[in-house]
């Protein structure tokens, strides 16, 4: 008997390049935004003094931004397949692949500690929706930076998301399209409460996070000290263009979509990918079969719309670098035919009527 897994809840861009560090071409999270450029995609083994990294280094202390119910911690080596599965992922084959035509890493999003300062306010722009988006003050860290910044100020034009874990009132902020200078404005405002699991609507139906999806962020990026222990237990964010992604629906585990434009039978935002058990990864790297592993295990996402399929965290505020544990083309060969893509429950209309969780 075919059973469908509920694989259902809970971010964010990524970053398109000719080569490891060019522009981006992402996908707001909010209402059938356009795509925008994003430049300052980070190489890996960049250093920034200043900014502890969460969890005592650990991408979550023990890699758990939430409790072992959540959807992204569920081990799916065992479930079933959408009956479409094939027809998409050969779809996605003929129709240009992964967004840069390879499967590459970006490992440009910073994920910040919240230290003592106090919270700030924030003035909503036009990239704040309601009553998608939470209006509360925000911790920002000393010393940390936007993705793609070097600071906090939203210089580039891009997705410019702000993450900071507060690891004591155990809450996750995560915002889209942050600008801190002499004010502070900001999109999208997002906060994950990390002592929850959360119900398969996430925080609402039809409801965008900092990422289209409706996901969180930061528990989704895989980080280097991962890399460096041998060991990913959490599924991973993917992203794709928009127009390889089936139009004006999502599935489970997300809560809503951007503005996918594709045919049926593309992707539906939303779906979580394994990769095939056969795949043979012994030709490559030993950082990239940690993450070829946890991609069978545990699987990836699709969270938002853009070009680079894969975010790793930055480690420009970790002990730990990238140099030596991963490169961007590291997993370059493997297509989009090597994964099943799951039965997560029914295909949902996206009609962006937002109604919080509780």
């Amino acid at each position: 008997m075919r059973t469908a897994i509920w694989i259902g809840l809970c971010v964010v861009v990524a970053c398109g390049d000719d080569d490891e560090t060019a522009d981006a071409a992402v996908d707001a999270p909010g209402r059938d935004a356009p795509g925008v450029d994003a430049p300052g995609v980070d190489a890996p083994g960049v250093d920034a003094p200043g900014v502890d990294a969460p969890g005592s280094d650990a991408g979550g202390g023990d890699g758990m931004f939430f409790p072992a119910g959540a959807w992204m911690y569920q081990n799916i080596e065992a479930a079933s397949v959408r009956p479409d599965s094939d027809a998409t992922t050969q779809w996605l084959v003929d129709n240009g692949g992964w967004g840069v035509g390879r499967l590459q890493i970006d490992f440009s999003i910073v994920v910040l500690d919240a230290d003592a300062e106090p919270r700030r306010t924030f003035t909503p722009t036009d990239d704040f929706f309601r009553p998608d988006c939470d209006e509360v003050p925000v911790p920002v860290p000393l010393g940390g930076m936007l993705e793609g910044e070097d600071g906090y100020e939203c210089t580039t034009g891009g997705d410019c998301h702000l993450i900071v874990v507060d690891w004591g009132s155990r809450e996750l902020f995560e915002m889209w399209r942050a600008d801190i200078g002499d004010t502070f404005n900001g999109g999208c405002l997002a906060v994950w409460d990390m002592s929850r699991v959360y119900p398969p609507e996430g925080r609402g139906e039809q409801c965008t996070s900092a990422d289209a999806a409706g996901f969180p962020i930061a528990p989704l990026l895989f980080y280097p000290e991962e890399i460096e222990a041998g060991e990913i237990n959490h599924a991973i964010r993917f992203i794709l263009p928009n127009d390889r992604m089936r139009a004006d629906l999502y599935t489970r585990p997300a809560s809503h979509a951007g503005g996918p434009r594709g045919p049926a039978p593309a992707p539906v935002y939303g779906s979580r990918w394994r990769l095939k058990p056969d795949v043979d990864i012994s030709p490559y790297s030993a950082g990239a079969q940690v993450v070829l592993r946890a991609l069978q295990r545990y699987g990836m996402a699709l969270a938002d719309g853009g070009n680079i399929a894969l975010t790793a965290a930055s480690d420009r505020n970790r002990s730990v670098g990238w140099d030596g544990l991963l490169e961007p083309r590291d997993l370059e060969g493997i297509e989009p035919t090597d994964f099943e893509v799951l039965d997560t429950g029914p295909d949902i209309d996206l009609t962006f009527d937002c109604v919080r969780t509780p």
